[in-house]
């Protein structure tokens, strides 16, 4: 791979946390709604599933992060 390949590799990655980022935050604003003094308390289960599955994607992108960080922290990049 091509250094010019590694760095969008590696500019693609971080905007993945980014986007992951941003959907946690926007998950997390609409499970928050649910809570008083707007909602009831109880929120509802498609709000718990949505905040669920973006921080599974946060995790996952943080993992290839990290991957990508340990290389080039280890000068295999």
């Amino acid at each position: 791979m091509s250094d010019e390949q590694k760095r969008a590799e590696e500019a693609q990655i971080m905007e993945r946390v980014v986007n992951a980022t941003r959907q946690v935050q926007v998950a997390f604003t609409a499970l928050q709604s649910q809570y008083p003094p707007e909602g009831s308390g109880k929120p509802s289960k498609l709000a718990l599933q949505t905040f669920d599955a973006a921080l599974q994607m946060l995790e996952g992108a943080q993992a290839a992060f990290d991957e990508v960080l340990n290389e080039l922290l280890d000068g295999e990049r």
